[in-house]
């Protein structure tokens, strides 16, 4: 974790605790709550979809409906415009949505109820293919994940700090991570990117059929946080993940749990309460819920903690 992380989780812990002390838990929320997740064979689907589960549960007035999306920036879009109440997000897309800055047209109204795990990109290609760093692309068939995903955002800029361009450069196509494996393994595409947890099932179900490897990102990631700020940290992607021959180095992003600001504070209490009263059937649904932490998940910079999810995390702290 990069130093500015470091110092946002212990500025956000020492104001929520500035403002401790105990109280009775506001009313549950009702109604239909919809959680906007990600593409089917992704994490943001397997972890969106026990969340819905929590909620059924756990709220007995509530319900909820997962909605499949193209990822963090439909998701981010879904949320501020009331289509969903909740979203999971890339923190580089929030980034760029409370800014205002392209892909979004205009500041979106968007705070967090947490940060949750990181995501690692990944570029696959079949155990056989020639390339072997992010600039032998060239000239390549190369889906750079699903419209409205946080990995095309993040895909785009590896390609242009490698010294790309996605349009002029490649074939570039839009395919989600399951359509994305498919086409590898036809043979229809030469590699594709994916941001997500690990192990991504879309991968690890693709490996079963296909000899594939991941691409190592080391040469771009000095320039890519030079270029685009230190929401993206340096890592490694263990070779045990998807029984690879060794390690691969990468960039990984903070992911986040997303609502609109004007969501009423008994509400984001309680959906922020869920995730921790309920991790052991979240990670039954996927094991990157095992990364969910309190002492972590209030470093949600560049976005601002809801209220009401920073009243549980006051009240909860022992």
């Amino acid at each position: 974790m990069r130093l500015a992380r470091v110092l946002a989780t212990a500025l956000a812990a020492a104001l929520l605790l500035a403002g401790c002390g105990g109280s009775d838990a506001p009313p549950r929320p009702s109604g239909e709550i919809k959680v906007a997740t990600g593409n089917p064979g992704g994490v943001y689907a397997d972890y969106g979809a026990g969340y819905a589960d929590l909620i059924e549960s756990r709220l007995p007035d509530a319900s909820a409906r997962v909605l499949h999306s193209g990822g963090s920036v439909d998701n981010l879009r879904r949320v501020a415009a009331g289509k969903a109440q909740v979203g999971f997000t890339l923190a580089d897309s929030a980034a760029d949505a409370v800014a205002g800055s392209a892909p979004f047209s205009r500041k979106l109204p968007v705070v967090a109820l947490a940060s949750l795990y990181d995501n690692y990109v990944q570029l696959v290609v079949r155990a056989d293919s020639p390339v072997r760093s992010a600039k032998a692309l060239r000239g390549l068939r190369v889906s750079v994940g699903a419209e409205g995903s946080g990995t095309a955002l993040i895909a785009e800029r590896i390609l242009r700090v490698a010294g790309l361009s996605p349009d002029s450069d490649l074939t570039s196509l839009r395919l989600d991570v399951r359509e994305s494996a498919t086409a590898l393994a036809e043979g229809q595409i030469d590699a594709f990117f994916w941001s997500g947890g690990l192990p991504t099932g879309a991968i690890t179900e693709l490996r079963r059929s296909t000899m594939i490897r991941l691409v190592d990102l080391g040469d771009v990631v000095d320039e890519l946080t030079r270029s685009y700020g230190e929401l993206y940290t340096e890592t490694t992607v263990p070779a045990v993940v998807y029984g690879a021959q060794s390690a691969v180095t990468t960039v990984s992003v903070p992911n986040f749990l997303v609502v609109r600001r004007d969501m009423p504070d008994a509400e984001a209490y309680w959906l922020t309460r869920l995730l921790f009263e309920g991790q052991s059937r979240l990670i039954r649904a996927h094991p990157e819920a095992r990364r969910l932490d309190r002492r972590t998940a209030i470093a949600t910079h560049p976005l601002e903690l809801h209220p009401g999810a920073a009243r549980w995390y006051r009240e909860s702290h022992p």
